[in-house]
C-alpha cells in the first residue's frame, strides 16, 4: 500500500507457466520501475571513495577508512527516513571482538552494523531482510592501511541495500522490512553472526535473509559477459538438521525442500513474474566452492537465508591490491562496476521484499499421509490471529527443481488431493493473503 493512498487493485492473475503461480500486484512493477542506476553509481562512488573499509581501518578519519563509511550509511538511512515522516527506525549494532592473533581480528575491534527497519503493521515482528556488506580487503586480509576500494564487493551490494530502504520507504507493508549494512564479512562473516543472535535473543521471525554480495559485474574472467543473469545460493536443509532428520529423508525426500531452498525458488519465481527479462540460475549450494557469505550465520541459526550475486565473476578484481602486471589491471575499482545491472538485481530484491513484505504468515506444522492409497493428504496448522484467505498445495515431480502444478483449496487446514500418489512427487502448503500474495512455500516434516 502506498503511503498516504488507497489500497491499489490488485489483479488476480496467475504467472501462465510452470512455478508457484504467484499473484501478479501492479504496484509491484511501480516499485521495481523505482529503482536508480543514477543513484546506486553515485552511492558506489562514495562507498569507494573512502579509500578502504577494512574491519580494522580508521574510524575516526571524516574521509577515509570503515568509521567514515558507516556513518555515511547511518546518515543516508536517517535522511532517506527524514524524506518519509520518520518512517524507518534506524540503528547501530556494536559488539567488541577481543583481539586473537590466530584470527583475522587480531586486535580489538568494534563490528558495527547499521540497518533501518521499515516497520510492518500487521506483523512488526516478522521480518524480511536485505543485507549488503560494508567492509573491503585487499590481498593481504590483514592490511587495514592500502587503498581497498571494495567497488564489487561489496559497495554494490550495500547501496542496493540502501536504494532498496530509498524505494520501499513510499509504501507500507504488514511486516517489516529490514536493510542491513553488516560489518565484519572479510574478517569471519561477524556481523551476520552478531545480527543473527540478536534475532535469536529479541525473538524477531525472519521470514528470510536476501544477502546481496557482488551485484555489479558482468564480465567475467573467463571472458563471458552477461547483463542479466545471476545467482541464488541456498543451503538444501537447516544447518541444524539432527542425524534422526537426515535418516528421515532417506525415506521421504525432501533434501532439496529446506526453508532456504523454498526462499531461493520464492526469488526466482518473483524474478520470472515481474523481471522475466533476467536470468535467475538456482544454485543449489550454501555458497561458491569452498567459500562464504554473510547469509552462513542466519542460516547456521536456523533462519531461511540465501545469497543472491552476479553469474559470472571476474578474480582479477576480488581481494587484489591495485595494480597493473602483464598488462592486466588488478583491483576492485569503480570501472569493474556495471550500474545498471546493479539497478537490475536491486529490483529483483525489491519486487521480492515487497512481495514477501505483503504475504501472510506461512502454514505450521505441515503434515503429509498417503502411503499405498491412490491419493495424498496434506495436513497443517493455521498461525494464530491471521487472516488469510486461505491455502494453496504444490506439488512437483521429484527430479524438477521447481514447483510444477498448484491448488488453491481455500481456508481450510487439510486436504485430499485424489488420484495424486504420494510416492511420484514433491508437496507443500503456502499461504494466500487476502492481498493475493503468498508466502514461502512449506515442505511436510
Amino acid at each position: 500500500m502506498k503511503r498516504f493512498l488507497l489500497i491499489p487493485l490488485i489483479l488476480f492473475i496467475t504467472c501462465p507457466t510452470k512455478a508457484q503461480n504467484l499473484t501478479i500486484d501492479p504496484e509491484i512493477y511501480e516499485i521495481t520501475d523505482s529503482v536508480s542506476a543514477d543513484r546506486l553509481e553515485s552511492d558506489i562512488r562514495t562507498l569507494a571513495g573512502f579509500g578502504t573499509r577494512h574491519t580494522m581501518s580508521d574510524t575516526t578519519s571524516e574521509i577515509r577508512g570503515i568509521g567514515a563509511a558507516r556513518r555515511w550509511i547511518k546518515s543516508e538511512f536517517e535522511k532517506i527516513s527524514g524524506n518519509c515522516g520518520g518512517c524507518l527506525e534506524v540503528y547501530e549494532q556494536r559488539t567488541l571482538v577481543e583481539g586473537d592473533p590466530d584470527s583475522r581480528i587480531d586486535e580489538d575491534t568494534w563490528i558495527v552494523n547499521v540497518y533501518a527497519i521499515l516497520r510492518g503493521h500487521t506483523h512488526p515482528n516478522r521480518y524480511i531482510i536485505m543485507s549488503g556488506d560494508i567492509d573491503s580487503r585487499i590481498t593481504d586480509v590483514m592490511d587495514a592501511e592500502g587503498d581497498s576500494p571494495g567497488a564489487n564487493d561489496n559497495a554494490s551490494g550495500m547501496a542496493g541495500a540502501k536504494e532498496a530502504a530509498r524505494v520501499l520507504s513510499n509504501y507500507e507493508f504488514e511486516n517489516s522490512i529490514l536493510l542491513a549494512g553488516l560489518s565484519g564479512e572479510e574478517q569471519g562473516l561477524y556481523g551476520g553472526a552478531h545480527m543473527a543472535e540478536m534475532a535469536i535473543v529479541e525473538g524477531w521471525e525472519i521470514i528470510g535473509v536476501l544477502n546481496n554480495d557482488m551485484i555489479g559485474n558482468i564480465e567475467g574472467v573467463d571472458g563471458v559477459i552477461d547483463n542479466r543473469s545471476f545467482r541464488i545460493f541456498s543451503e538444501p536443509y537447516s544447518a541444524g538438521a539432527t542425524l534422526r532428520d537426515l535418516q528421515m529423508k532417506r525415506f521421504y525426500g525432501g533434501e532439496n525442500d529446506g526453508i532456504s531452498r523454498q526462499l531461493a525458488r520464492y526469488v526466482y519465481e518473483t524474478t520470472k513474474l515481474y523481471l522475466p527479462e533476467m536470468n535467475p540460475m538456482l544454485i543449489y549450494r550454501l555458497d561458491r566452492f569452498g567459500r562464504g557469505g554473510h547469509h552462513r550465520p542466519f542460516n547456521e541459526a536456523g533462519f531461511a537465508g540465501v545469497r543472491i550475486m552476479e553469474a559470472h565473476e571476474n578474480y582479477n578484481r576480488q581481494h587484489e591490491d591495485l595494480r597493473e602486471e602483464d598488462g592486466i589491471a588488478y583491483g576492485d575499482v569503480i570501472e569493474g562496476v556495471n550500474f545498471d545491472y546493479t539497478r537490475k538485481l536491486t529490483a529483483v530484491n525489491v519486487a521480492v521484499l515487497a512481495s514477501l513484505a505483503k504475504a501472510p504468515p506461512e502454514p505450521e506444522n505441515v503434515d503429509i499421509r498417503g502411503a499405498v492409497r491412490p491419493s495424498t493428504t496434506l495436513q497443517w496448522v493455521k498461525p494464530d490471529s491471521v487472516t488469510i484467505r486461505g491455502y494453496k498445495i504444490y506439488w512437483r515431480e521429484t527430479s524438477n527443481p521447481l514447483w510444477q502444478y498448484s491448488r488453491y483449496v481455500g481456508d481450510v487446514d487439510e486436504f485430499t488431493l485424489e488420484g495424486i500418489v504420494i510416492d511420484n512427487y514433491l508437496f507443500g502448503v503456502s499461504a494466500v493473503g487476502e492481498n493475493g500474495h503468498e508466502s514461502v512455500v512449506v515442505s511436510p516434516g
